[in-house]
């Protein structure tokens, strides 16, 4: 049986939560004490795909790129769109 867990603990305990489930736990994802997920080891034999990074270097490394807009005026369009 999958043990019951809160989505703000899922949140505040990722990490541990996740090597649990690498280790074979299953959990049931709760909002508001309903169930809205579950998350368990994928079953054998799954073939996952993993995304690869596009860069081999850190983030901060990264160059920044100019905008012609400021990023406020992006976000009060896309508020306005709401």
């Amino acid at each position: 049986m999958a043990e019951r867990l809160a989505h703000r603990d899922l949140r505040n305990r990722s990490a541990e939560i996740l090597r649990d489930v690498a280790a074979g736990a299953s959990y049931e994802i709760t909002n508001h004490g309903e169930v809205v997920a579950l998350l368990s080891p994928p079953s054998a034999g799954t073939d996952l795909r993993i995304r690869r990074p596009k860069l081999d270097k850190p983030f901060a490394d990264i160059p920044r790129v100019p905008r012609d807009t400021k990023v406020e005026e992006v976000l009060d369009d896309l508020r306005r769109d709401r």
